[in-house]
């Protein structure tokens, strides 16, 4: 981002651009800001957008040969084509002889690293990873947006909003708009602001029925479960982050009886350090052996479901009362 940020501070922009991740937010920021700048906002005719699989490589090389409109850059941005997951042999030789008026910008989720297409933009162009952000990160974000408005919020109440939201930036920014309507009357943002009007994440509702599940609160765990089904999430979803849930506690408690500190847990795992602890406290709930043999369970379910012996459903429903049972 630090190159981004010096590219659009000095207005000396590379001749093509990819930004690529799973953080949705600070794509379509990046995308806009540089967009605006490399060609004048509203100028039509010099801007082009392509979105989706079906691109055909020849029209944006077409498009690229056409000399600009009263202008001295033409823009061509392509979003979500794929084109770096497959080979695009055709597209990667042109990049190599891109006219000096012709700017692209490919905005993808995931790129192959190994492909002709990436290595032609990382040789001409500038490549720019945006994943999920690191707690440090979103806390000081979190703080700018709530003082562009004029409010104050504890740094308790921000990490409450992390573990209650997670770290996706574009859901925080949907959460963090509704707290400001909601406070619209008020200076400060509070726990109980951020516990009333602020949607639980689905990965926490997950995280509550594995409570519910250690706890022997069989109830409780399938009221969590039918709550899911009634938002439309798949069934097979719902036991896929279960048992990923099960697989961290795992992890979490085979580094930490190995002594390894919270930060370094968060590193191993992927984890971000504020729902370390809340990992480690429910990894307590487990034996070791309890763990492997929830995963060695949740296996042999999904090859029912596979050869049709289960429902996606019943599966689900009898891998969380199997291990809630007093």
């Amino acid at each position: 981002m630090k190159s981004l940020n010096e590219d659009l501070k000095t207005g000396e922009f590379k001749q093509i651009y990819l930004l690529y991740g799973e953080e949705v937010y600070l794509k379509k920021q990046y995308k806009d800001r540089l967009s605006k700048a490399i060609v004048n906002e509203g100028d039509t005719m010099n801007y082009s957008y392509y979105e989706g699989k079906g691109i055909h490589p020849g029209e944006l090389i077409d498009l690229a040969e056409t000399m600009p409109f009263f202008s001295e850059r033409r823009l061509i941005v392509v979003e979500n084509s794929g084109f770096f997951k497959n080979a695009t042999p055709e597209l990667a030789d042109y990049l190599k002889e891109l006219p000096e008026t012709s700017y692209f910008l490919f905005v993808e989720e995931e790129v192959d690293k190994r492909g002709k297409l990436y290595k032609a933009v990382k040789a001409k162009g500038r490549i720019v990873e945006l994943g999920r952000q690191d707690e440090h990160t979103l806390v000081r974000w979190i703080l700018g947006m709530v003082k562009r408005e004029g409010k104050q919020i504890s740094e308790r109440t921000v990490q409450l909003l992390l573990a209650k939201t997670g770290d996706d930036m574009e859901n925080l920014q949907r959460e963090l708009e509704k707290l400001f309507c909601y406070t619209l009357e008020k200076d400060a943002i509070t726990v109980e602001d951020v516990e009333e009007i602020c949607t639980t994440h689905i990965s926490n509702q997950i995280f509550e029925m594995v409570a519910a599940v250690a706890e022997k609160k069989q109830k409780r765990a399938l009221e969590l479960y039918y709550d899911l089904l009634a938002l439309k999430e798949p069934p097979m979803r719902i036991l896929f982050l279960l048992v990923r849930q099960f697989r961290l506690l795992l992890e979490v408690k085979e580094l930490d009886q190995s002594g390894y500190g919270r930060k370094e847990i968060g590193e191993k795992t992927g984890l971000h350090t504020f729902v370390v602890g809340k990992y480690q406290g429910q990894a307590k709930l487990f034996k070791k052996k309890e763990l492997r043999e929830i995963l060695e369970m949740a296996a042999d379910l999904e090859e029912s479901v596979k050869t049709g012996r289960l429902t996606d459903a019943l599966a689900t429903e009898l891998f969380i009362v199997k291990y809630s049972m007093a």
